[in-house]
Protein backbone atom coordinates (compact mmCIF):
# COMPACT_ATOMS: atom_id res chain seq x y z
CA UNK A 1 0.00 0.00 0.00
CA UNK A 2 1.11 3.27 -1.00
CA UNK A 3 1.28 5.64 2.44
CA UNK A 4 0.55 9.33 0.49
CA UNK A 5 -2.08 7.27 -2.32
CA UNK A 6 -3.87 5.96 0.82
CA UNK A 7 -3.81 9.29 3.05
CA UNK A 8 -5.10 11.02 -0.40
CA UNK A 9 -8.22 8.52 -0.39
CA UNK A 10 -9.22 8.67 3.19
CA UNK A 11 -9.11 12.57 3.35
CA UNK A 12 -11.16 13.00 0.75
CA UNK A 13 -14.36 11.59 2.49
CA UNK A 14 -16.48 13.42 4.87
CA UNK A 15 -16.54 11.25 8.02
CA UNK A 16 -18.15 13.51 10.69
CA UNK A 17 -18.87 12.62 14.18
CA UNK A 18 -22.08 9.71 13.97
CA UNK A 19 -21.74 9.61 10.31
CA UNK A 20 -18.83 7.86 9.36
CA UNK A 21 -20.33 5.28 7.22
CA UNK A 22 -19.09 6.13 3.99
CA UNK A 23 -15.51 6.31 5.09
CA UNK A 24 -16.28 2.37 6.98
CA UNK A 25 -17.41 1.32 3.62
CA UNK A 26 -13.91 2.57 2.29
CA UNK A 27 -11.64 1.52 4.73
CA UNK A 28 -13.54 -2.19 5.07
CA UNK A 29 -12.96 -2.04 0.88
CA UNK A 30 -9.18 -1.32 2.12
CA UNK A 31 -9.26 -4.42 4.32
CA UNK A 32 -10.56 -6.95 2.04
CA UNK A 33 -7.97 -5.96 -0.51
CA UNK A 34 -5.30 -7.14 2.55
CA UNK A 35 -6.65 -9.91 2.64
CA UNK A 36 -8.43 -9.71 5.90
CA UNK A 37 -11.91 -10.18 7.10
CA UNK A 38 -13.72 -6.88 9.06
CA UNK A 39 -16.66 -6.21 10.78
CA UNK A 40 -18.82 -3.33 12.07
CA UNK A 41 -20.38 -2.66 15.51
CA UNK A 42 -23.55 -1.45 16.36
CA UNK A 43 -21.79 2.53 17.27
CA UNK A 44 -19.81 2.14 13.44
CA UNK A 45 -16.09 0.83 15.12
CA UNK A 46 -14.86 -1.12 11.89
CA UNK A 47 -13.04 -4.41 13.70
CA UNK A 48 -10.07 -6.50 12.56
CA UNK A 49 -9.54 -9.64 14.47
CA UNK A 50 -11.64 -11.44 16.67
CA UNK A 51 -13.92 -10.51 19.84
CA UNK A 52 -13.94 -14.15 21.27
CA UNK A 53 -11.95 -14.94 22.84
CA UNK A 54 -11.79 -11.48 24.54
CA UNK A 55 -8.51 -9.59 22.84
CA UNK A 56 -5.62 -8.44 25.34
CA UNK A 57 -4.62 -5.60 22.71
CA UNK A 58 -6.80 -3.10 21.03
CA UNK A 59 -4.74 -0.59 18.35
CA UNK A 60 -7.10 2.27 17.91
CA UNK A 61 -6.97 5.34 15.08
CA UNK A 62 -9.97 7.00 14.84
CA UNK A 63 -12.26 7.70 11.75
CA UNK A 64 -14.04 10.71 12.45
CA UNK A 65 -13.22 14.26 11.73
CA UNK A 66 -14.43 17.56 13.29
CA UNK A 67 -17.43 19.18 11.44
CA UNK A 68 -20.47 21.26 12.31
CA UNK A 69 -23.90 20.59 13.45
CA UNK A 70 -27.15 22.87 11.65
CA UNK A 71 -28.64 23.79 15.27
CA UNK A 72 -31.37 26.35 13.17
CA UNK A 73 -32.96 26.69 10.12
CA UNK A 74 -33.68 30.56 8.67
CA UNK A 75 -36.64 31.00 7.01
CA UNK A 76 -34.79 32.53 3.98
CA UNK A 77 -32.53 29.24 4.15
CA UNK A 78 -29.76 30.21 5.91
CA UNK A 79 -27.73 27.66 8.78
CA UNK A 80 -26.83 28.95 11.75
CA UNK A 81 -24.50 26.24 12.85
CA UNK A 82 -22.53 24.94 15.70
CA UNK A 83 -19.19 22.68 16.24
CA UNK A 84 -18.72 18.84 16.35
CA UNK A 85 -15.72 18.37 18.08
CA UNK A 86 -12.84 21.06 18.47
CA UNK A 87 -13.29 23.00 15.21
CA UNK A 88 -12.90 26.28 15.77
CA UNK A 89 -14.30 29.43 12.99
CA UNK A 90 -10.33 30.87 12.68
CA UNK A 91 -9.69 27.46 11.74
CA UNK A 92 -11.67 26.90 8.66
CA UNK A 93 -12.88 30.81 8.02
CA UNK A 94 -15.03 31.33 5.08
CA UNK A 95 -15.18 28.98 2.30
CA UNK A 96 -17.13 26.22 0.60
CA UNK A 97 -18.96 23.45 2.92
CA UNK A 98 -21.26 20.31 2.42
CA UNK A 99 -24.70 19.78 3.68
CA UNK A 100 -24.79 16.45 4.28
CA UNK A 101 -28.81 16.03 4.11
CA UNK A 102 -30.23 12.87 4.21
CA UNK A 103 -31.61 13.32 0.02
CA UNK A 104 -27.46 13.83 -0.57
CA UNK A 105 -25.16 16.72 0.11
CA UNK A 106 -25.47 20.28 -0.78
CA UNK A 107 -23.26 22.43 -1.01
CA UNK A 108 -22.88 26.09 1.07
CA UNK A 109 -21.06 28.38 1.38
CA UNK A 110 -19.89 29.36 5.33
CA UNK A 111 -19.63 33.31 5.66
CA UNK A 112 -19.33 35.91 8.69
CA UNK A 113 -20.38 38.41 6.94
CA UNK A 114 -18.59 42.03 5.25
CA UNK A 115 -16.50 43.53 6.87
CA UNK A 116 -17.66 47.02 5.10
CA UNK A 117 -19.53 48.60 8.43
CA UNK A 118 -18.92 49.94 12.02
CA UNK A 119 -22.19 48.82 12.47
CA UNK A 120 -22.41 47.64 16.16
CA UNK A 121 -25.21 44.83 15.08
CA UNK A 122 -23.08 43.59 12.50
CA UNK A 123 -21.22 40.55 12.82
CA UNK A 124 -17.96 42.24 11.02
CA UNK A 125 -17.81 44.78 14.07
CA UNK A 126 -19.03 41.98 16.45
CA UNK A 127 -15.82 39.92 15.30
CA UNK A 128 -13.67 43.04 16.43
CA UNK A 129 -14.56 43.42 19.96
CA UNK A 130 -14.95 39.59 21.18
CA UNK A 131 -13.79 36.56 19.96
CA UNK A 132 -14.78 35.22 16.89
CA UNK A 133 -17.59 31.81 17.71
CA UNK A 134 -19.64 29.87 15.58
CA UNK A 135 -22.45 32.39 16.58
CA UNK A 136 -21.45 34.83 14.69
CA UNK A 137 -21.20 32.69 11.52
CA UNK A 138 -23.93 31.28 8.78
CA UNK A 139 -24.22 28.86 6.30
CA UNK A 140 -25.84 30.15 2.81
CA UNK A 141 -27.59 27.69 0.79
CA UNK A 142 -29.22 29.81 -1.75
CA UNK A 143 -32.41 27.28 -0.81
CA UNK A 144 -35.13 28.20 1.13
CA UNK A 145 -36.41 26.77 4.33
CA UNK A 146 -39.20 24.88 2.73
CA UNK A 147 -36.43 23.25 0.46
CA UNK A 148 -34.49 22.22 2.50
CA UNK A 149 -36.89 20.66 4.52
CA UNK A 150 -37.71 18.53 1.57
CA UNK A 151 -34.17 17.53 1.37
CA UNK A 152 -34.18 16.44 4.54
CA UNK A 153 -31.89 19.49 6.67
CA UNK A 154 -32.80 20.10 10.26
CA UNK A 155 -31.47 20.47 13.43
CA UNK A 156 -28.29 17.97 13.80
CA UNK A 157 -27.33 17.46 10.01
CA UNK A 158 -23.91 17.65 9.75
CA UNK A 159 -21.78 20.04 7.94
CA UNK A 160 -18.07 19.35 6.67
CA UNK A 161 -15.86 21.11 4.68
CA UNK A 162 -16.58 20.69 1.15
CA UNK A 163 -14.71 18.02 -1.17
CA UNK A 164 -12.48 20.38 -3.11
CA UNK A 165 -10.90 21.70 -0.53
CA UNK A 166 -9.77 18.30 0.82
CA UNK A 167 -6.57 17.85 -1.49
CA UNK A 168 -3.04 17.39 -0.24
CA UNK A 169 -0.79 19.60 -0.46
CA UNK A 170 3.14 18.27 -0.78
CA UNK A 171 5.61 20.45 0.42
CA UNK A 172 8.82 19.06 0.21
CA UNK A 173 9.55 16.91 2.85
CA UNK A 174 6.10 17.58 4.33
CA UNK A 175 2.09 17.30 3.48
CA UNK A 176 -0.47 19.50 4.52
CA UNK A 177 -4.41 19.09 4.29
CA UNK A 178 -7.67 19.11 6.30
CA UNK A 179 -7.90 15.92 8.57
CA UNK A 180 -4.94 14.49 8.69
CA UNK A 181 -5.93 14.00 12.37
CA UNK A 182 -7.08 11.06 11.94
CA UNK A 183 -6.86 10.23 8.84
CA UNK A 184 -2.89 9.79 8.51
CA UNK A 185 -3.00 7.84 11.00
CA UNK A 186 -5.69 5.38 9.95
CA UNK A 187 -2.72 4.79 7.34
CA UNK A 188 -0.30 3.54 9.56
CA UNK A 189 -2.98 1.54 10.98
CA UNK A 190 -3.74 0.09 7.63
CA UNK A 191 -0.10 -0.58 6.92
CA UNK A 192 0.56 -2.17 10.28
CA UNK A 193 -2.17 -4.97 9.67
CA UNK A 194 -0.62 -5.01 5.99
CA UNK A 195 2.60 -6.02 7.63
CA UNK A 196 1.08 -8.19 10.88
CA UNK A 197 -2.38 -9.69 9.52
CA UNK A 198 -4.88 -11.04 11.89
CA UNK A 199 -3.09 -11.96 15.65
CA UNK A 200 -4.70 -13.45 18.00
CA UNK A 201 -5.52 -11.45 21.15
CA UNK A 202 -5.03 -8.45 19.36
CA UNK A 203 -8.02 -6.64 17.82
CA UNK A 204 -7.97 -3.42 15.30
CA UNK A 205 -10.12 -1.01 15.73
CA UNK A 206 -11.12 2.16 13.83
CA UNK A 207 -13.10 4.21 15.75
CA UNK A 208 -16.10 5.99 15.39
CA UNK A 209 -17.15 9.61 17.53
CA UNK A 210 -13.55 10.08 18.68
CA UNK A 211 -13.91 14.19 18.33
CA UNK A 212 -16.77 13.98 20.45
CA UNK A 213 -15.51 12.01 23.93
CA UNK A 214 -13.72 9.21 22.59
CA UNK A 215 -17.39 7.68 22.32
CA UNK A 216 -16.55 4.55 19.94
CA UNK A 217 -13.60 3.31 22.00
CA UNK A 218 -15.47 3.46 25.34
CA UNK A 219 -18.61 1.65 23.69
CA UNK A 220 -16.07 -0.84 22.56
CA UNK A 221 -13.49 -1.22 25.65
CA UNK A 222 -16.80 -1.12 27.53
CA UNK A 223 -17.31 -5.23 27.31
CA UNK A 224 -14.10 -5.93 26.65
CA UNK A 225 -11.94 -4.48 29.23
CA UNK A 226 -8.39 -5.34 27.70
CA UNK A 227 -5.22 -5.12 28.83
CA UNK A 228 -4.00 -2.79 26.67
CA UNK A 229 -5.33 -0.08 24.26
CA UNK A 230 -2.66 1.83 21.92
CA UNK A 231 -3.87 4.82 20.16
CA UNK A 232 -2.68 6.07 17.02
CA UNK A 233 -2.95 9.87 17.11
CA UNK A 234 -1.26 13.19 15.71
CA UNK A 235 1.40 14.74 17.90
CA UNK A 236 0.36 18.57 17.75
CA UNK A 237 3.04 21.01 17.93
CA UNK A 238 2.66 23.36 21.18
CA UNK A 239 4.88 25.68 22.97
CA UNK A 240 3.99 23.64 26.41
CA UNK A 241 4.48 20.56 24.86
CA UNK A 242 7.68 21.37 22.44
CA UNK A 243 8.56 19.03 20.17
CA UNK A 244 10.05 18.98 16.21
CA UNK A 245 8.24 18.58 13.04
CA UNK A 246 10.34 15.76 11.72
CA UNK A 247 9.05 12.16 11.06
CA UNK A 248 10.25 11.21 14.73
CA UNK A 249 7.07 9.96 16.55
CA UNK A 250 5.23 11.96 19.27
CA UNK A 251 4.46 9.76 22.35
CA UNK A 252 2.06 11.31 24.84
CA UNK A 253 3.31 11.34 28.30
CA UNK A 254 0.17 13.35 29.75
CA UNK A 255 -3.22 14.55 28.83
CA UNK A 256 -6.36 15.91 29.84
CA UNK A 257 -7.43 12.21 31.08
CA UNK A 258 -4.54 10.06 31.84
CA UNK A 259 -1.11 9.37 32.30
CA UNK A 260 0.54 6.03 31.09
CA UNK A 261 2.56 4.47 33.75
CA UNK A 262 6.04 5.46 33.60
CA UNK A 263 7.25 1.71 33.10
CA UNK A 264 5.53 1.63 29.91
CA UNK A 265 7.13 4.81 29.01
CA UNK A 266 10.34 3.13 29.23
CA UNK A 267 8.83 0.35 27.49
CA UNK A 268 8.26 2.38 24.34
CA UNK A 269 11.48 4.22 24.96
CA UNK A 270 13.02 0.62 24.52
CA UNK A 271 11.00 -0.53 21.65
CA UNK A 272 12.15 2.25 19.56
CA UNK A 273 15.38 1.87 20.39
CA UNK A 274 15.84 -1.79 19.67
CA UNK A 275 14.39 -1.22 16.38
CA UNK A 276 16.41 2.59 15.48
CA UNK A 277 13.48 4.84 15.70
CA UNK A 278 13.69 8.42 17.25
CA UNK A 279 10.34 9.19 19.26
CA UNK A 280 10.24 12.71 21.00
CA UNK A 281 8.00 12.60 24.28
CA UNK A 282 5.19 15.11 24.89
CA UNK A 283 3.40 16.04 28.17
CA UNK A 284 -0.12 18.17 26.94
CA UNK A 285 -1.94 20.53 28.79
CA UNK A 286 -5.21 19.37 27.22
CA UNK A 287 -6.29 16.48 24.72
CA UNK A 288 -6.93 13.08 25.06
CA UNK A 289 -6.61 10.24 22.71
CA UNK A 290 -9.28 6.69 22.60
CA UNK A 291 -6.46 5.08 24.62
CA UNK A 292 -6.46 7.97 27.55
CA UNK A 293 -10.27 8.08 27.66
CA UNK A 294 -10.91 4.92 27.87
CA UNK A 295 -8.09 4.39 30.67
CA UNK A 296 -9.43 7.30 33.07
CA UNK A 297 -12.62 4.97 32.60
CA UNK A 298 -11.28 2.15 34.29
CA UNK A 299 -11.70 0.10 30.10
CA UNK A 300 -8.22 -0.69 30.02
CA UNK A 301 -5.49 -1.57 31.97
CA UNK A 302 -2.39 -0.08 30.31
CA UNK A 303 -2.78 2.53 27.31
CA UNK A 304 0.00 4.61 24.99
CA UNK A 305 -0.89 6.99 22.66
CA UNK A 306 1.66 7.23 19.74
CA UNK A 307 1.39 10.64 17.43
CA UNK A 308 2.50 11.72 13.88
CA UNK A 309 4.15 15.30 14.68
CA UNK A 310 1.55 17.79 13.40
CA UNK A 311 1.67 21.91 12.75
CA UNK A 312 -1.83 23.63 12.49
CA UNK A 313 -3.78 21.24 14.70
CA UNK A 314 -7.82 20.79 14.13
CA UNK A 315 -6.57 23.16 11.11
CA UNK A 316 -5.05 22.79 7.52
CA UNK A 317 -2.50 20.13 8.93
CA UNK A 318 1.10 19.66 8.34
CA UNK A 319 3.13 16.98 8.68
CA UNK A 320 6.66 14.85 7.40
CA UNK A 321 5.60 12.80 4.68
CA UNK A 322 7.81 9.74 6.32
CA UNK A 323 6.11 10.06 9.86
CA UNK A 324 3.12 7.62 8.97
CA UNK A 325 6.02 5.23 7.87
CA UNK A 326 7.55 5.74 10.89
CA UNK A 327 4.58 5.23 13.32
CA UNK A 328 3.65 2.11 11.52
CA UNK A 329 7.30 0.39 12.17
CA UNK A 330 7.05 1.56 16.04
CA UNK A 331 2.84 0.08 16.47
CA UNK A 332 4.76 -2.99 15.03
CA UNK A 333 7.11 -3.35 16.85
CA UNK A 334 5.74 -2.48 20.12
CA UNK A 335 2.45 -4.89 19.21
CA UNK A 336 5.21 -7.80 18.48
CA UNK A 337 6.42 -7.12 21.66
CA UNK A 338 4.16 -6.92 24.22
CA UNK A 339 2.63 -10.40 22.46
CA UNK A 340 6.34 -12.13 23.71
CA UNK A 341 5.45 -10.81 27.17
Amino acid sequence: MDALKLLRSLTAIPAPPGQEGDLADHLEDLIAELGLKSSRDPKGNVLVGALHPKPRIVVTAHMDEIALLVRRVEADGTLRVTSLGGLYPWKLGEGPVEILAASGPILGVLGFGSIHTNDPASRAQQARERPLDWSLASVFTGLDADTLAELGVRPGTRVVVARNRRGILELGAHVAGYFLDDRADIVSWLLALERLGSIDGVLFAATASEEVGGEGAQYLLHDIRPEVCIALELGPIVNDAPSKLTAATSIWVNDGYSAPAAADLDLVEEVAASIGASIQFQAFSRGGSDASCSAAKGLCARHFTLGLPMENSHGFEIMHRDAMENLTKLTVALIQHLQRD
